[in-house]
């Protein structure tokens, strides 16, 4: 399981026409693997919520989504468990197989949502555009 996390001031996801966008917060892409449990869902939830990635009164990243107030928007995306070695086109054979990762993806969401914060999605398997204004940079990156 592999998440993408971004810090930014806004972020609005469209597919087709308009459909969430977030204020200060997290943009996190989402990407199960062939071969996850279940059990890692939690976990990368926590982390993310968790993970002190803003900075504090002293300009130190210090403090998390959850201390901040912040919101996430949540992208569902295969594309991050591309294997780039064998030629110049990607292979997506690690990547979980559409059913299970749609449902890994709506736990994922359902897990994030139980730490009170405002979460916003995209369209698993959608052809979406995300227009994102990061604060930093900062994109993390976390497999588990």
């Amino acid at each position: 399981m592999k998440v993408v996390i971004q810090r930014v001031s806004k972020a609005k996801l469209t597919c087709g026409e308009f459909l969430s966008k977030i204020n200060k917060g997290l943009v996190v892409y989402f990407g199960a693997q062939e071969g996850d449990s279940e059990d890692k869902i939690s976990k990368v939830a926590k982390k993310v919520v968790n993970m002190r990635i803003f900075e504090d009164e002293n300009g130190k990243m210090n403090k998390s989504v959850l201390d901040v107030g912040g919101e996430i928007l949540c992208v569902s995306q295969f594309t991050l468990l591309a294997d780039c070695s064998g030629g110049n086109r990607p292979s997506f054979i690690l990547a979980m197989n559409p059913e299970l990762a749609n449902c890994y993806y709506e736990k994922f969401l359902t897990d994030l949502s139980a730490y009170g914060l405002s979460i916003k999605k995209g369209v698993f398997g959608g052809d979406m555009t995300i227009e994102q204004v990061n604060i930093g940079p900062c994109t993390i990156i976390y497999e588990l």
